[in-house]
This record gives structure tokens, sequence and C-alpha cells, in this order.
């Protein structure tokens, strides 16, 4: 199959085009490398794919020195020529979207660049797979689209209309996008509901990052509503079998969908969303003394009140994925922070010793 994946610099889309590519597929992966974050960690990733930095340009495909069924090519999905110009010339079979301008926080500073990313970008990917002919198309959403929902856990069959950040707001716009693309032109599209995703190559804006290096470096680390918060955080490998199995089997109608009882979660189009999450939400001085035991050493916290656009708690029902694939995250939260603090001192030993 050959596969388009967006953001294979980022997080999650390098490890999915990693497992990918190991399991045979021919993978097109494409990135801005924005500075949002550290772009050293982004051409680390492309690195580790096979694509050395020195020979990435705009618009042009690079080719892997890793794996020869992988393609590169730096383009921003807001470029809608570009866009265009890829779907003509590659003929995916299918297409798994996970280049997004991430952040719940840096979406209240700035809002445009979310927009450009998340919504217009999204648009140039449906219209992409209209006008080509690509009928199997994956997503990125995220819990942060339950807003001010307090019905724990977090169905996919609760109302979502009442978001409390900009990005939270463009992730509930992708899936009104879709289910639009669905209905009108047959496009198969499913969202996977992200939550707190972490592990090896993770971003550094997110706590686990945050809370290591300040660890590690003797600075006190930033706990929010003075630490009464819980996540649902779910270990990459697990959102990678997931986004796999939807790959895989893209969605269908819901026969028995009723327009006058309308299930949100599925539709008469074969459109579909599922949470993806440990099903297992933990406190947040929990994950900070498992962070502690890892590293065998004690934070200094300071304790702040809660950031405007962040939530106290999510928790994923993960029944959808259950029912439809017999498939459930379920990576320990000691398993999954101890892979990630031995990749960090690995990574950026190495890092420290380049510079």
């Amino acid at each position: 199959m050959k596969i388009l994946v967006t953001g294979t610099a980022g997080f999650i889309g390098y490890h999915l085009a990693k497992k990918l590519l190991e399991r045979g597929d021919e993978v097109v992966g494409i990135d801005n490398i924005n500075d949002y974050y550290d772009v050293n960690l982004k051409y680390g990733r492309l690195k580790e794919l096979g694509i050395a930095q020195s020979e990435i340009k705009n618009n042009h495909p690079t080719i892997s020195i890793v794996y020869p069924k992988h393609t590169f090519v730096k383009l921003d999905l807001a470029d809608r020529e570009g866009m265009d110009a890829l779907f003509e010339r590659e003929n995916f079979d299918a297409v798994c979207n996970l280049a997004a301008q991430a952040g719940v926080r840096y979406s209240l500073e700035n809002p445009h660049a979310y927009i450009e990313s998340n919504v217009v970008g999204f648009l140039n990917i449906l219209e992409g797979c209209r006008h080509h002919n690509v009928k199997n198309l994956a997503y990125a959403s995220s819990s942060s689209v339950y807003g001010l929902n307090k019905s724990q856990p977090f169905k996919t069959s609760d109302k979502t209309e009442h978001q409390v950040s900009v990005y939270a707001a463009t992730k509930k716009s992708n899936e009104v996008l879709a289910h639009t693309y669905s209905h009108l032109y047959g496009i198969q599209t499913t969202g996977l509901r992200f939550f707190t995703v972490y592990g090896p190559w993770g971003r550094p804006d997110m706590a686990p990052m945050l809370f290591t290096d300040a660890i590690l470096h003797d600075r006190p680390i930033k706990v929010f509503n003075f630490g009464k918060m819980s996540r649902d955080f779910t270990y990459i490998d697990d959102i990678v079998e997931g986004l796999i199995k939807v790959i895989d089997n893209p969605a269908t109608k819901n026969v028995a969908w009723d327009p006058k009882d309308p299930e949100i979660q599925s539709s008469s189009a074969p459109y579909h969303i599922y949470n993806i999450g440990n099903n297992a939400p933990v406190d947040l001085m929990k994950f900070i003394e498992t962070i502690e035991d890892a590293l065998d050493k004690t934070a200094e916290k300071n304790m702040l009140p809660m950031q405007p656009g962040d939530v106290e708690s999510t928790y994923a029902d993960t029944s959808g994925l259950m029912e439809d694939f017999d498939y459930k995250p379920d990576t320990s939260l000691d398993k999954g922070v101890s892979e990630f603090v031995k990749w960090y001192r690995e990574f950026y030993a190495i890092y420290k010793e380049r510079k």
C-alpha cells in the first residue's frame, strides 16, 4: 500500500512512518519542519528514517538511504498548489494526516497558525483525496474536543460543542469537515481522538519532556492547578498500533444509522470517530513521581493555578476500538516512562556531544 503520512518530522508521524516502512508499505512523508519547537529534534527523527538534513529542499522529493520505499518532501499543508501537485504525482492508496500546529496554550498566543495548518491544511488534504480518488483517510483528532464536558470517561457519543482552546476548535472542525466529505464524495474518513501521547522522540513542549529536562538540570517544574489534574497518558506504540488498524480497515457506512436519532460517532456516510487512550487516567502528581523514580531524582515543584485553555482531567472510553478492532492500549505507565527516560538520556547525551 502506498500511504501519505503527513507530519513525519513530528512525534507521532515519525513513529507511524517507521512502523509502516518496517512492514513493507511505501510511505511518502511530508512536513514543513517549522520552528514551533527545536528543529534539531525534527531532523533527528528524519535521520532515523534515512532522510539527511543536507538533502532536504522545499517541495523536492528526498529518497531515504535506510528505507528504499520512503520518500520525504518538505511541504506545508497550507500550500494548496504544492499539495495538489503531490497528490497528482504520487497516486496514494491511503492518507494519514498527523501534521498539525500543536499545543493548547500556544493556540492562545498565535491562533492564525492553527487556522492555517489545522483548518486550511486539512481542507487541502480533503481536496487532494477528493480530486485524486483517494478513498481511505485517517486523521488525528484530539481529546481536547471534549472541552467543558465533565462527564467521564469521555465517550465518542458525547456532544462536543464547547471547546476551550483554538487548538481544540480546529480539531473539532476537522471532524466536521471529514464528515462532510464522507457524505458528499464517499471518502472513508476515520478520526482518532488522541489522549496525551508520550514516549521516545516526544515533543519538548509536553509534560514528560518538560519535567525530565527540568529535574535533570535542577530547575523547578511547573505544576498547574496545584497538581489537581489527571491525564489518560497513552504510550506512542499503542497509538501507532491503533492508527494502523484504522488505516487497514477504513470506515464504512453504518447501515443502522437513524437520522431521527443520530449516532454521533458514525453516520450513513463512511465516517467514524474513535477515542484512543489508555482508559486509565493518572493523577499528575503520580505521573511526576513515576518520572522521579525513573530518574532516581526528586523534583522541585512550583505549584501554580490552572492555565487558560487547559482541562482538569481526561479519561477515554475506548470501547469503540475494542468492539470494532478487538484492541485496547495497554502499555503501563512505569514501562512507558522508563522507555521515554532511556531515550531522553541517550538522545540528549549524543546531541550535547555534537554541540
